[in-house]
């Protein structure tokens, strides 16, 4: 393997990280600045580039930059004491592999290298920010739950998200069953192909069953198969999703909505690693990992006796949670640029950028649809930006998309209170904002305001008078005196 380059003007953070990455049996080579550094990368080849950000003379962005001219597939790692959000999401637009920041852990830093390279010699395919699943894992088999799909991919710069996929891959390799409860939209199916695709059984299935989508009859049969003549209309022998996923790995999404007698069956395949055919007289033998999903408290199903005990507890090995987005907001710009970029490819146009304020409206919003809400608001903007850049109002926010991150009509986004403002304008404007930043809760809006929500809703219908503002009166919430 070619040698690693590390660029650092600190001479002791320089030794530490190239003695830790030579006990790890990799060849290193050091630079003290990034003029130095460019020299020796159009002399010499290297298998990645560890640089530090804030340098004297050239920063390691404008390093990023140069190397992009010079190779554009060579891996960069950057390392800061001094992280923002922007430069974060300056480094990964340029294509940073990754950003960590000083002071780090010696083995999270030596993981990141090692996947650096892992990935870099793997066939190139377009990557956006974050951990990539190689399409053949994102694919999948079997039926329309796991139909072809586009390569996926986990976008994250959170700390938290970043410590639950090392943790993921760090248990890929075993046998043990995984257990996922998380909100809707947070990516636990993304989780499940992650695993997979970090597991030695990555060469072999990924299966997916959404196991709400069926029938208990018909899910029977499609987790555990059938045999020809077992029943009315079985014309052939069945295999079931667990014989498909033998030697790879099976997703049962929505576990929590599993009958109690399936449950039962589930778990003697778990005990057992053997499943029953509906209409067979032989069990056979399955080696498959099993990874559940479900966006419900599952112990709590069990107390009210809607799931086995014994089968909670059984693939409860590894539990796993993922963070909601209101919880990750520093993924947010991260998140929609990747998805303003997908969904302007999608749809043959060119990428418009995000505004400031647009980032601000997204930053402030509650999410209860987690990421796949936020896919689904940047897929929209994107359609509905006229010009290069998504300002607020085409997100069409809010209950119902009725826009509650526009700003009230002839005010600029993030204009502010401006001279010459008639007092109902800036009235209309605070009203408005408040709204925005509960992501339209108008209970919530009503008690900052310091206004009773009958005033609120009072305000918000003459708004909807003057044609700028969409208002149903009936919001669910309670009215007070």
């Amino acid at each position: 393997m070619n040698p690693i380059l590390i660029v650092d003007d600190e001479v002791e953070m320089r030794i530490a990280m190239s003695e830790t990455l030579k006990h790890c049996g990799y060849a290193v080579e050091t630079s003290h600045n990034a003029i130095d550094a460019i020299g020796k990368l159009k002399k010499n080849p290297y298998a990645m580039v560890i640089t530090d950000m804030t340098m004297p003379k050239r920063s390691g962005i404008e390093l990023l930059k140069d190397i992009r001219e010079i190779d554009p597939a060579k891996p960069v790692l950057m390392v800061t004491a001094y992280g923002t959000i922007e430069t974060a999401v300056e480094a990964m637009k340029l294509g940073a592999f990754d950003y960590i920041l000083k002071p780090f852990k010696f083995d999270v830093f030596t993981f990141v290298v090692e996947r650096a390279l892992a990935m870099s010699e793997e066939p190139k395919t377009p990557r956006a920010t974050g951990v990539q699943i190689p399409p053949s894992v994102a694919k999948g088999s079997g039926g329309p739950a796991t139909a072809d799909r586009v390569a996926r991919e986990i976008v994250t710069a959170n700390p938290a998200m970043k410590e639950l996929l090392n943790m993921a891959e760090n248990v890929a390799n075993s046998k043990s069953t995984i257990l996922v409860q998380s909100e809707s939209g947070t990516g636990k199916e993304l989780l499940a192909r992650h695993i997979h695709a970090h597991s030695n059984r990555s060469d072999g299935p990924f299966v997916a069953v959404n196991c709400a989508a069926l029938p208990d009859t018909l899910l029977e049969t499609e987790l555990f198969g059938h045999r020809k003549g077992s029943f009315t209309g079985a014309v052939t022998d069945h295999k079931g999703r667990f014989e498909q996923a033998n030697g790879g790995t099976i997703l049962l999404d929505e576990i929590s909505e599993m009958a109690l007698p399936l449950q039962a069956k589930l778990l003697r395949v778990l005990q057992e690693h053997e499943v029953d055919p509906v209409g067979s007289k032989e069990p056979i033998q399955v080696d498959v990992r099993v990874v559940a999903t479900t966006n419900r408290d599952l112990f709590g199903h069990v107390e009210a006796g809607r799931f086995r005990e014994d089968l909670y507890y059984r693939l409860n090995v590894i539990p796993m949670h993922l963070p909601p987005l209101r919880e990750r907001k520093d993924d947010i710009p991260l998140l929609a640029e990747f998805f303003v970029k997908k969904h302007a490819e999608a749809n043959g146009r060119k990428a418009p950028g995000v505004a400031e304020d647009t980032l601000e409206v997204l930053s402030q919003y509650n999410w209860r649809g987690n990421v796949r809400e936020l896919e689904n608001v940047m897929e929209r903007a994107v359609l509905l930006c006229p010009s290069g850049k998504i300002l607020p109002q085409h997100l069409m926010m809010g209950p119902g998309g009725k826009g509650i991150g526009q700003p009230p009509k002839g005010v600029s986004p993030g204009g502010g209170i401006q001279a010459g403002m008639t007092l109902r304008e800036a009235e209309k404007m605070l009203i408005l904002e408040t709204l925005r930043k509960t992501g339209g809760q108008r209970t919530q809006a009503a008690k900052m305001l310091e206004i009773s929500i009958r005033t609120l809703r009072n305000k918000l219908n003459e708004y909807a008078k003057d044609g700028d503002f969409e208002f149903s009166g009936d919001d669910g919430e309670e009215e007070e005196d």
